[in-house]
């Protein structure tokens, strides 16, 4: 057993349900992403011309290939890696978690210009040598400038004080995953790590709100009941009413009768952040299985992928990766990268000590070699 970062202990049933939930929000967002990639820009009329009445209903293909993931995949894996690098450098004594997530998007930014990974740079990890992840896949402006130079963003001094896109949301379920935290200190983080890219508060909020969601299901509560916890957390914070109104839309349309394509577009197109969360919260609501609440979440005509990137997450980690529908886990793009990084990361949170601590200066130097504290 090994004491969990909230003081209690990790047994081994635990640690096995946790390593399920974390691959299955970064399986089940991935999968998401995908089948959305190659419908994004396409209206559910196109959508339906082109795949039949029932829309998508498996992969299609996108930059040159079936089960091709976008940035958002791209920018959730290296928000693991900076959450991974965070605990590690805790070592040192410095814990500021914003600026280590920055530094993982920073290098994200480098894969979105550079040719290839640059072997020398020891101090970049494993993550950021992975060939794949250096292609371009429509990333969003915002994220593009907001990384632009190396000056950090905060909510105080926001980068791109106007953007509120999805951006934010459909890389912050990893902050969910940090199941021994407190819901408030998820929020923050969240919020302050999305500040780093949209500075306007439906951006940063709808982040939070997200990653409130996923750490309530983490931690076994119902998806109503952890929407109505994000709820109850945005009320204290200034400029939350976009947000709000979103995922009491998406309840209410909940209420309203069986899930239909129409239904999910009535709750927005999913460009900005609050209407990617709320339709993603609403498909994962209404899901009768895993491949009915993803292939609902990508058909429409709005930014499918971010939103099938939320609806995974959810389901995922609400149901573990052995719900995932094993012909898309299959042939996902970079599958083997994202079970690796998500192992790496149960293993950090739930046995760190053993592998690295300020006792121990060299901790253990393959998982320094992966991890550096640089």
């Amino acid at each position: 057993m090994t004491a969990t970062p909230g003081g209690g202990i990790w047994g081994r049933t635990e640690q096995q349900d946790f390593r399920s939930r974390v691959r299955g929000c970064l399986l089940g967002g991935a999968i998401g992403d995908a089948l959305g990639a190659g419908v994004e820009f396409d209206s559910l009329d196109a959508i339906r011309a082109a795949h039949g009445p029932q829309g998508v209903t498996d992969y299609v293909p996108a930059y040159g290939r079936r089960g091709a993931v976008t940035d958002d995949t791209q920018m959730t894996l290296f928000t693991v890696d900076g959450l991974i690098r965070a605990h590690v450098r805790r070592d040192t004594g410095a814990w500021h978690p914003p600026t280590d997530v920055h530094a993982a998007y920073l290098r994200w930014a480098a894969t979105q210009r550079d040719w290839g990974p640059d072997e020398r740079r020891t101090e970049d990890g494993w993550l950021a040598r992975q060939e794949w992840l250096y292609s371009q896949r429509a990333p969003g402006r915002a994220c593009l400038t907001g990384l632009a130079d190396s000056r950090m963003g905060t909510l105080d001094a926001p980068k791109n004080p106007d953007s509120k896109g999805c951006g934010t949301v459909m890389r912050s379920a990893p902050f969910g995953l940090l199941v021994g935290w407190e819901p408030q200190l998820v929020f923050q983080l969240a919020a302050e790590c999305a500040a780093q890219t949209h500075g306007h508060p439906t951006g940063y909020l709808a982040a939070g709100a997200f990653a409130v969601i996923v750490h309530a299901v983490a931690r076994g509560e119902s998806l109503d009941a952890a929407v109505q916890r994000a709820l109850a957390h945005l009320a204290a914070h200034p400029g939350h009413e976009e947000t709000t109104d979103a995922l009491k839309h998406a309840l209410g349309a909940v209420r309203q009768g069986l899930p239909t394509a129409e239904r999910v577009e009535s709750l927005g197109e999913g460009w900005t952040a609050e209407e990617a969360l709320a339709m993603g919260v609403y498909c994962a609501l209404v899901a009768e299985d895993v491949r009915h609440g993803l292939l609902l979440a990508v058909n429409h005509g709005g930014d499918s992928d971010s939103t099938g990137s939320v609806c995974g997450n959810l389901l995922g980690v609400m149901h573990g990766e052995t719900a995932l529908p094993p012909n898309w886990v299959a042939e996902l793009e970079g599958r083997a990268t994202i079970l690796e990084l998500a192992d790496d990361f149960a293993m950090e949170m739930t046995q760190g000590p053993a592998l690295h601590s300020p006792a121990t200066p060299a901790g253990s130097p393959g998982w320094l070699t992966r991890y550096p504290r640089t």
